[in-house]
């Protein structure tokens, strides 16, 4: 499946007076979920395991995972020569591990288990994408083009292999719709931000609302409507709905209203909690 290889990377444009401190956080972050799909693929092949086409599918579609884990594992360490990979990555396996012998899907059927993965790529796909325009550095840009370049083909993999699963197991367009929406919102899925808690080096206790809401507000100005776009035409895909129908365009506009206004919201929340902390100290001196 892989299509290119680390030595495709223009590292001799790397260009340390474009680096954005926060993006070498994001890229650390990024590093250690996309090295720990080694596991899922190994889950993937416990859940199809009497299908041994999708297995190895899988085990290629984790191979290549790992290697975005790789590429930027490399950039994270150009860029910050300091960061410990091996120790951060220990400590975040530990708190997401996964169960790599199970037998069956947590979503209850296979076709749910494909569903929610076509929306765990629609979501790296709209990542990378909005990382890939927002960033300044030569070297990230190109590694971010690449990655959501597989991330949209990973999509399409999963995609395909659910329509077969959807026909032999008969689960309706509102069953997929139930998981698909499940997945973008289970309050566990905390993975990326506790992620970038462990790259960037952060004490615990890890208190999962904030940082999950830190991590949000450092990423969610990137995406662009086009991106939000592509996104939900990509999930109503994957549960059965025409994107560009009357339906999906209203969804659409929805969703980025909705997304626009969140955003918003978080980043004036997190300049009220910056002030407060700024200013604490005053607070406290004696008149």
């Amino acid at each position: 499946m892989g299509t290119w290889t680390l030595d495709d990377i223009p590292w001799d444009r790397f260009d340390r007076s474009k680096l954005d401190p926060e993006m070498v956080k994001v890229a650390k972050a990024a590093c250690m979920v996309e090295h720990h799909s080694a596991d899922y693929g190994k889950y993937l092949c416990g859940v199809f395991h009497d299908d041994p086409a999708f297995c190895a599918d899988a085990l290629a579609w984790a191979e290549e995972e790992v290697q975005h884990g790789a590429v930027l594992r490399r950039y994270a360490e150009l860029a910050d020569p300091s960061f410990d990979f091996d120790a951060a990555f220990a400590r975040f396996v530990a708190g997401h591990p996964i169960d790599v012998d199970a037998s069956e899907s947590i979503r209850g059927s296979r076709c749910g288990e494909l569903v929610a993965r076509c929306i765990v790529e629609v979501g790296t796909s709209a990542y990378y994408s909005a990382l890939r325009d927002a960033a300044e550095e030569p070297v990230f840009k190109a590694i971010c083009t690449r990655i959501a370049g597989d991330e949209f083909r990973h999509y399409k993999l999963f995609y395909t292999a659910m329509k077969r699963y959807r026909d032999s197991e008969g689960l309706g367009l509102l069953a997929r719709a139930s998981v698909a929406l499940g997945r973008l919102f289970e309050s566990t899925d905390d993975e990326l931000s506790y992620a970038y808690h462990c790259g960037a080096g952060e004490p615990d206790p890890y208190i999962r609302r904030r940082a999950s809401r830190a991590y949000a507000a450092r990423t969610l100005p990137l995406y662009r409507r086009d991106h939000v776009q592509r996104g939900v035409g990509m999930t109503l895909k994957a549960i059965g709905i025409k994107p560009h129908g009357r339906l999906g365009r209203i969804v659409e506009s929805l969703v980025w209203r909705g997304f626009s206004l969140y955003a918003r919201r978080l980043a004036r929340a997190m300049a009220r909690e910056a002030d407060e902390t700024r200013q604490s100290p005053l607070r406290r001196a004696p008149a």
